[in-house]
């Protein structure tokens, strides 16, 4: 198996599949891997996913829920390795339990989707960031129970992926509001609520997330409106960051970016971190989660 044939598998999924996550395309990559590329011992099997995997943070693509999402995926299917005697039966097992992981991850965004449902009341008004899958589907369902809510949308430079979010509330039929990153502070006087996304959830329960998100949400702890995450649970990480340079590099720049030898102290960062304390609940596919529940929730999924 080479680096590249991983890679072409991946970002095909990506331009196949408009609707999916770099997370999502991920975990279907590696059964993909599973399925094609056949060995005949475990331990060849773990190093084609190792492979895998790492062929994938190669991809100029967000790092974040792909680091996550693979290492919970390789967790949840290793555990085969202890039920049987035969490879066979082996990869079997594996394949099965990986079609279920995957099976969850496509129904975590409708739940998380519906657990923010009650969260949006007529009549509010709603400020997001940048371009997020289950914020905007929240929004999509909120809209199709004929609930009348405006939304806030950031243009989230330097890609203006917000721009992305806006045409797609407006298509349907939502009253949203196109402004610049720097008009933040303005709007939120008008705001009732911050609905945003995230690339990935801490131990500590803080969001790594498109740049700008730490901004608006101190400027929304100061001005007193609540700051919701809507996030599917294979984002949960292992890391723990105290800072902004705590974030791994890989998480903060593309890959060829890291490569090119760049002072990346000159480069855009892509994400950054915004602690707990500016959190004030998620909405999860576990359920709905103050910030210090994560760690908790996080040992539950690898056990």
């Amino acid at each position: 198996m080479k680096k590249e044939e991983v890679q072409n598998i991946f970002l095909n999924i990506l331009r196949e599949e408009e609707d999916v996550s770099a997370g999502v395309a991920a975990i279907k990559t590696l059964l993909t891997v599973i399925e094609t590329y056949k060995v005949g011992t475990v331990r060849e099997l773990d190093l084609n996913l190792q492979l895998a995997v790492e062929a994938m943070r190669n991809c100029d693509q967000p790092v974040t829920a792909i680091s996550s999402g693979c290492e919970l995926f390789m967790r949840f299917i290793t555990f085969a390795k202890l039920d049987v005697k035969s490879f066979e039966e082996c990869e079997q097992i594996m394949l099965q339990r990986g079609r279920i992981f995957l099976d969850k991850l496509l129904e975590a965004r409708g739940k998380v989707a519906k657990q923010a449902l009650s969260f949006i009341s007529d009549g509010c008004k709603i400020l997001t960031h940048s371009h997020s899958r289950v914020v905007l589907q929240a929004m999509l369902e909120a809209a199709a129970a004929n609930k009348r809510f405006q939304v806030y949308v950031t243009m989230s430079c330097p890609d203006d992926s917000g721009t992305l979010m806006h045409k797609k509330l407006v298509a349907a039929g939502v009253d949203a509001i196109l402004i610049l990153d720097s008009a933040v502070g303005y709007i939120l006087e008008e705001v009732d609520i911050v609905m945003v996304g995230a690339e990935g959830v801490t131990e500590s329960g803080g969001i790594i997330n498109k740049i700008g998100t730490y901004g608006l949400a101190m400027a929304a702890l100061e001005l007193k409106k609540p700051v919701y995450v809507l996030t599917e649970s294979f984002k949960f990480s292992r890391i723990y960051p105290l800072n902004q340079q705590d974030i791994p590099i890989e998480f903060k720049y593309l890959s060829s970016v890291i490569k090119s030898g760049k002072d990346l102290n000159s480069q855009h960062p892509l994400v950054d971190y915004t602690p707990p304390a500016y959190i004030t609940l998620l909405f999860t596919d576990l359920g709905i989660l103050t910030p210090s529940a994560v760690s908790d929730e996080l040992i539950n999924l690898y056990l």
